[in-house]
């Protein structure tokens, strides 16, 4: 069929038009649809390492369970190798940093909490990496290591907490005053639900009275 005078000027506009800009234009979309799959890909991605972590955490629970404390340090480092990025290998250097505490293996414990502070990615664990790090430090009467790591901006919810250990360092350094503010500001910091205030009010009760000035 023959193209009228007008229809036949559409399409030398369209023609021209896509000579400018069509291989610019097939550039955007592909680059578009590229970012779209990368996208969908990078999901998956994620969502395999994270079963695949799942499964590794597993075993771990159960290793702790049974108080196996070398293959819950071989599945731990496994994780950390292999899905580092996950929350996975943060909750499981975690659990790990707890057996080896807990059998008196102090510095794995200590290598396992820095991996989560400094390696993980996980900001709320690596606060719970810090407060517990400073707790193994405290235990090896690393004093002044252990106010370091509680060095840190915590969130008003995890406040208390971070006081009340620090008021314990300070404690162990025989700075009763300074305990004392640690533990009555951690009181003042945390409401009534809070699951350690009767923990610290009594921490605080327990402290020498002040010396009279």
């Amino acid at each position: 069929m023959a193209y009228d005078l007008e229809e036949q000027e559409q399409l030398a506009q369209m023609k021209a038009w896509w000579q400018k800009y069509g291989n610019s234009l097939l550039t955007g979309v592909t680059v578009v649809l590229l970012g779209f799959a990368a996208y969908n890909g990078w999901r998956w991605y994620e969502r395999d390492q994270a079963k695949s972590a799942a499964g590794v955490y597993g075993q771990i629970e159960q290793a702790i369970q049974a108080r196996d404390a070398g293959k819950v340090h071989t599945l731990a480092a496994s994780l950390q190798e292999h899905y580092g990025r996950t929350t996975y290998a943060a909750m499981a250097a975690l659990q790990a940093a707890k057996l080896n505490a807990d059998t008196g293996d102090l510095t794995k414990a200590a290598e396992q909490l820095r991996w989560v502070i400094d390696q993980s990615g996980h900001d709320e664990l690596s606060m719970i990496a810090r407060v517990r790090l400073a707790g193994v430090l405290l235990d090896e009467k690393k004093y002044d290591e252990a106010l370091q790591a509680l060095s840190f901006d915590a969130p008003p919810a995890y406040v208390p907490t971070v006081l009340d250990r620090r008021g314990d360092v300070l404690v162990a350094q025989n700075k009763t005053e300074e305990a004392r503010a640690a533990y009555r500001n951690a009181l003042a910091k945390a409401d009534a639900q809070h699951p350690l205030r009767a923990v610290i009010q009594l921490k605080l009760d327990s402290l020498p009275p002040p010396t009279a000035s």
